[in-house]
């Protein structure tokens, strides 16, 4: 029986953890670009040592709002001050459920007169088209969908490309391109600059920690931009990064990207759920890992754990503001990186070389299985959090992931992650039977990389736990 809604296929479920733990989605797939362009520790390297050119054209939504309604729209969903928003502006957007739970999170940015484009994935892009579309505002709204896992032969086209040029070497680059000094563009602010001939609209970002540039623009422009882009980067060891390397950024400049969308739970979320289709990304995706509630609520995040607590302002209101002030006083499980020990890292990977049962996968350099993961952490036999996102930095020379902790655990302390699922693994076509391993790992701060600890904007990626 097909399911027109993700309540009704709630209600068939039984339990949303279960259907969830057992989800057949397979692995989560960076579409289009290809697995890699050289390999992936010199890419990795490249972007703390000397250049890089992330693509990013497939594998984000881009929701367009337009009207004279947008601000207001966006300042109904999100908790950050829009008192102060202007054209050639962006920033980081995480809506939230009326309970006060990360929907998901991503980039506003502000292109025009009450035109705005939301780029990030799924959950909370779907947020904001249901509110756009039955919240009664005065705003048209444009979905341009993430390219598909498996085009199955069809040509893909977005609307955008969408490039990201990073890291030490990225001003010299792009001054190149420019054909002189880069435009001055405060963090997180727009300008445009020349490339081969056109004007291209550009972000000044941060993602690998030194200074660079988000660009976009038509995408039929594609080809000739990047082939420019490679060009005047050959000088200064600038390298494409491929989809096998290109997520494992982040264990270094410390954004969590999936936690679990807020949505399965309360009755004000109902119209919500009777308007996703039960093949969205809430209905299909996954959850996984050691930690194993049945209750779905165990798995929600708040925008404090996910280090959006300095994003959060009470000059306006939005949607679950009176619960998000009740938890503002309150001590918060805090966002940190995790650096596993390399002795218990060893002794799984040997385990593959042993008869029996092996310990579960650590797969390179991206470590995830699961659409959202879920690892318990311990320490002195108490549950003290969770690791959400794992791999290897190959500029680390270790294995990261980032998770949250209580706030009494401390930087620097030694706490054991279990890795793997109970019960010899759940049904997830991504998960072969195995046994759980405990990996000792090192609290640390966010981001792990010092460029990028020393060079983010205060509170991106949060100094907090410098």
């Amino acid at each position: 029986m097909s399911h027109r809604n993700l309540e009704e296929l709630l209600r068939a479920s039984g339990n949303p953890v279960a259907m969830l733990r057992n989800s057949q989605i397979g692995a989560y797939v960076y579409p289009v670009v290809p697995y890699e362009f050289s390999n992936w520790r010199d890419e990795q390297l490249a972007w703390q040592k000397s250049a890089v050119l992330f693509d990013q054209s497939h594998h984000m939504v881009e929701q367009y709002v337009e009207g004279p309604d947008a601000m207001k729209l966006f300042s109904h969903l999100g908790g950050n001050s829009f008192a102060s928003f202007p054209v050639n502006r962006a920033k980081q957007l995480a809506p939230c459920s009326y309970d006060g739970y990360v929907i998901g999170d991503g980039i506003l940015f502000h292109l025009g007169e009450n035109r705005l484009v939301f780029v990030g994935r799924a959950p909370a892009a779907s947020w904001i088209q249901f509110h756009a579309e039955t919240g009664g505002f005065k705003v048209k709204t444009e979905k341009d969908d993430r390219s598909p896992g498996n085009a199955k032969g069809k040509a893909v086209v977005r609307r955008n490309y969408r490039f990201q040029i990073q890291g030490p070497n990225a001003a010299r680059v792009i001054e190149k391109l420019h054909g002189g000094p880069m435009p001055e563009m405060k963090f997180f602010h727009m300008a445009s600059i020349n490339i081969a001939g056109r004007k291209v609209r550009a972000l000044r970002h941060g993602m690998a920690g030194a200074p660079g540039l988000e660009i976009w623009g038509p995408y039929e422009e594609r080809e000739d931009i990047r082939a420019a882009i490679v060009a005047a980067g050959k000088d200064f060891g600038l390298k494409e990064v491929g989809a096998r390397a290109y997520a494992t950024n982040t264990l270094e400049s410390g954004w969590i990207p999936s936690p679990l969308p807020a949505v399965y739970t309360g009755e004000k979320l109902k119209k919500y759920r009777e308007w996703l289709p039960a093949a969205s990304y809430e209905g299909t995706g996954s959850i996984g890992g050691s930690f194993n509630s049945s209750n779905i609520e165990d798995y929600y995040m708040t925008p404090y754990e996910l280090g959006y607590g300095p994003f959060i302002k009470f000059d306006h209101d939005f949607i679950g503001r009176q619960a998000l002030e009740k938890m503002a006083g309150r001590p918060h499980r805090r966002k940190v990186t995790l650096a596993w020990n390399a002795d218990d890292v060893l002794k799984a990977w040997c385990s593959m070389l042993e008869p029996g049962d092996p310990y579960k996968y650590i797969d390179l350099p991206l470590s995830n299985y699961t659409s959202a993961s879920y690892d318990q952490l311990k320490k002195a036999g108490k549950a003290v959090g969770v690791s959400m996102f794992a791999g290897y930095s190959y500029n680390e020379r270790s294995m990261l992931s980032l998770g949250v902790v209580d706030p009494d655990i401390e930087l620097g302390a030694e706490i054991k992650l279990l890795w793997g699922e109970e019960g010899g693994g759940s049904k997830k076509t991504t998960v072969e039977r195995h046994r759980q391993i405990e990996i000792r790992a090192i609290v640390s701060p966010v981001p792990y990389a010092k460029q990028a600890r020393t060079s983010y904007a205060e509170g991106w990626r949060t100094r907090a736990t410098v």
